[in-house]
């Protein structure tokens, strides 16, 4: 395998998907408010979301990048099947990872099941976009 031979329009995509996902999860709309109370923050006191947000784009850009790699290695070249990986690689490895993380920091059930809950679900998301995407 090539990584010149990943579709760099399938990442693209999926990275930002993986971000537009974040803006509506963090959202009052979803979980915002319910992530605020679990660190024990308000909007305040987190200031300008514009590092944070930088630094996320550049890990659901590095995320779509993996999961082309593991889906070209695969030969994935469907929708479902792109899922399927999508599912394995977040359960299996995001969240079992920050699943012992929470244990350790103590950061309870609720924060770890939306932070945990967003990047399984990104993971997903960008699995279905690059797996559905021709190569």
């Amino acid at each position: 395998m090539e990584v010149a031979e990943l579709n760099i329009i399938a990442i693209a995509i999926a990275a930002i998907a993986g971000m537009a996902l974040g803006a509506l999860w963090y959202s009052p709309v979803l979980f915002g408010n319910a992530w605020m109370a679990a660190i024990g923050k308000s909007q305040e006191d987190l200031g300008s979301p514009t590092p944070a947000m930088i630094g996320s784009m550049g890990c659901c850009l590095l995320a779509a990048i993996a999961m082309a790699i593991v889906i070209e290695g695969l030969q994935v070249d469907s929708l479902i099947s792109g899922v399927v990986v999508g599912a394995v690689c977040g359960v299996g490895f995001v969240a079992t990872a920050m699943l012992s993380d929470s244990l350790f920091c103590g950061w309870g059930r609720k924060l770890y099941y939306i932070q945990a809950g967003y990047r399984v679900t990104y993971m997903i998301v960008m699995g279905a976009i690059i797996g559905a995407w021709p190569t």
